[in-house]
């Protein structure tokens, strides 16, 4: 097992096949994809009794940090989208009072359903949902129930938040 900081960039999967070229290993995988954007801890398991244990990891919650812009939107939720008019309005382009914005972090926390993002690389028909997506497609995702245990303040400077959340696996931040 390799406990491993993907930077931003590659895919879960190009890591996996960097280490399987490295190792010479044909049997890797990892306990949980990351977006290609996404900095972190990607757990890599080496060989057949590593990859049998895939379950033990994959369930765990997971601890992020996000930087957040209010009223900046995309088509993909990240930032290789195009932006979209957000239905959000600033009065007189005021800052938002961080008491206001705890408040509305706090309304996030607890048991809901999220939708996958449509750019996702949740499997549909046996393909990846954004390589549907980027061809015009609109995949048939489902909801999954997850579950955000905080979401923390860490910085405000208008109009970005930097946060820290924790959540249940399959949880996505981006959306």
């Amino acid at each position: 097992m390799f406990l491993i900081n993907k930077k931003p960039g590659p895919t879960s999967h190009d890591i996996v096949d960097e280490v399987r070229k490295i190792t010479g290993v044909k049997k890797v995988g990892h306990a949980g994809t990351l977006d290609p954007f996404a900095e972190g801890l990607l757990i890599i398991l080496v060989g057949r009794p590593e990859t049998k244990r895939q379950s033990e990891f994959m369930g765990l919650d997971k601890v992020y940090e996000a930087t957040l812009t209010l009223g900046a939107e995309t088509d993909t939720f990240d930032k290789t989208g195009e932006f979209q008019i957000s239905n959000f309005k600033f009065q007189n382009n005021e800052k938002i009072p961080i008491s206001k914005i705890n408040d509305v972090l706090k309304k996030f926390e607890g048991k809901q359903e999220q939708m996958p993002p449509i750019f996702s690389a949740k499997k549909v028909r046996g393909k990846k949902a954004y390589e549907l997506a980027r061809k015009g497609e609109i995949p048939k995702l489902k909801s999954k129930e997850i579950n955000i245990e905080y979401i923390k303040l860490i910085e405000y400077s208008w109009p970005e938040l930097k946060i820290e959340t924790k959540v249940s696996s399959g949880t996505y931040i981006r959306a």
